[in-house]
């Protein structure tokens, strides 16, 4: 398990799940071509690439290169870094036929393929185990709830307080910060910012 500083952007969930028996990164899913259209997810690709920069590892058929090449169109503050997966042709085991250009995604990519990939490409790369994602996480809608940020008067206003406070998008739902807090951020480091907001 290496971990990175970096966010890692790839396709699907599959792409996601095998990715997470390599590294203990925060992993954003564009679901195919749907990150055309989310804003929301956009916004928060731009915002990791400016703040600890993202890692693009997208399918090598035509269709992963177009999410790659949208991304970095979108994002053009901050730093990007493409990591290619070599071309195998076959098909991934769940899968009754291979892709439309026969080849395999990042999900049928044997780990350690990936683990080498990632680790030639310049990103940030440690050996451990990170302490931000045992089990389940630190933080959950309890944790928001009993800071404000969701369920009470003025929780979106408060929320949006902290997510500028954490340099973070406005558009950011609740379910997605939970994530972001469990992936990119100590509970101290929140619990600094939440006291800010909470004096105002």
């Amino acid at each position: 398990m290496i971990h990175l500083k970096e966010a890692v952007i790839v396709e699907g969930k599959y792409d996601k799940i095998k990715l997470s028996s390599v590294t203990d990164a925060l992993i954003i899913t564009t679901d195919g071509f749907g990150v055309f259209k989310n804003k929301e997810k956009l916004a928060l690709i731009k915002s990791l690439a400016e703040s600890r920069g993202v890692i693009i590892l997208t399918d090598s058929d035509s269709a992963g290169f177009k999410i790659r090449s949208y991304i970095k169109g979108c994002t053009q503050k901050g730093k990007i870094y493409n990591v290619y997966i070599p071309e195998i042709f076959g098909k991934e085991k769940r899968k009754a036929e291979p892709s439309k250009e026969g080849k395999l995604g990042v999900e049928g990519i044997p780990a350690d393929i990936l683990k080498n990939a990632l680790i030639k490409s310049g990103v940030t790369v440690s050996e451990k185990n990170a302490y931000l994602k045992e089990k389940n996480g630190w933080a959950d809608k309890i944790t928001l709830y009993d800071d404000g940020f969701i369920g009470k008067d003025n929780s979106e206003e408060r929320r949006k307080k902290l997510l500028k406070l954490l340099k973070l998008p406005s558009l950011l739902s609740a379910n997605s910060l939970i994530e972001v807090l469990n992936t990119m951020y100590t509970p101290e480091e929140y619990k600094k910012a939440a006291a800010l907001v909470n004096s105002e």
